[in-house]
């Protein structure tokens, strides 16, 4: 069985911290580049078949693709704000160059149409509090259907998990076609703040935990900055945020069906927890950060 649980580093391409293609995951469709630059550098990345985003983590840069160039004013980490994106289609050269250093994620996606690149304002990307009480989180909506529907395969989120809190729960999977779910294959990547709340730093940790019903699957992980895991299928959740050292981080999705689509089923045995949110009130500490910056 392929690794699902990739620390830090495992991934790295010589300076970047992350290169995992489909074949790397074992399946066929959903990836995950992140590249760091230093100042003053220009890259140049050819997609390929791969359709992709390209979202600053930390840094400012631009983005030149068919002709186009797309200034991405950035952010200083994922827990400072919610930043502007570009998508760019498959077949394409881009080249990114950034001034001060930059270091950005590129979730892709394989995929048979090309589109246009497309600009995304950050003012533009819906932030939703999803859950109560601890399951308080932010759900950062800047690449997900019905939000963004210029892509022909690729959805993406951002979550931040205040620090004690859990997210993706309750656990829910998505690796068949049924009434409630689309097959959709899914990469997390962690970044996790040390103890201001908003530089990364590989002290601080959470746990994350993938399993079927039927124990072939049963992996209960502690995550740290930098880390990727891979979700091929079963049920996923919850990411738990240790005290003291909120948690980030990117989900990108990938499937066969026609249509874009992140639907879902929860696990029967715990599906009830969503119903008891009506009685309880929202975290006050999220939403964390909107397109202006962080909150609270």
């Amino acid at each position: 069985m392929t690794q699902l649980h990739c620390r830090a580093g495992t991934l790295a391409d010589g300076s970047d911290p992350v290169l995992l293609t489909p074949e790397d995951a074992g399946w066929s469709y959903a990836g995950l580049r992140v590249l760091r630059l230093a100042a003053g550098e220009r890259r140049v990345i050819s997609t390929g078949e791969f359709e992709a985003f390209v979202l600053p983590l930390a840094g400012a840069c631009t983005v030149r693709v068919d002709g186009m160039a797309f200034e991405l004013t950035g952010r200083d980490s994922v827990f400072t704000r919610v930043t502007d994106f570009a998508y760019v289609p498959r077949d394409a050269e881009v080249e990114l160059s950034t001034v001060d250093g930059l270091e950005v994620a590129l979730p892709m996606a394989r995929c048979g149409r090309r589109l246009e690149p497309k600009y995304g304002p950050a003012e533009q990307v819906p932030i939703e509090v999803r859950g109560t009480g601890h399951a308080t989180r932010q759900v950062t909506n800047f690449g997900t259907p019905g939000v963004w529907d210029h892509a022909d395969k690729l959805n993406a989120c951002e979550l931040i998990t205040p620090d004690g809190n859990w997210s993706s729960y309750p656990p829910h999977k998505h690796d068949e076609a049924s009434e409630c779910e689309v097959v959709n294959e899914e990469i997390y990547y962690f970044r996790i703040a040390g103890r201001d709340g908003i530089t990364t730093s590989p002290e601080g940790f959470g746990f994350h935990r993938t399993y079927t019903p039927d124990g072939a699957l049963d992996e209960n992980v502690a995550v740290r900055d930098g880390d990727v895991f891979l979700v091929p299928h079963g049920y996923h959740g919850p990411c738990v945020a240790a005290p003291g050292y909120p948690m980030y981080y990117l989900n990108v999705l990938a499937g066969p069906a026609p249509e874009r689509s992140m639907a879902f089923c929860d696990d029967p045995a715990h599906a009830w927890v969503r119903a008891s949110w009506v009685s309880e009130a929202a975290d006050p500490r999220c939403p964390v950060t909107s397109h202006e910056g962080r909150l609270g």
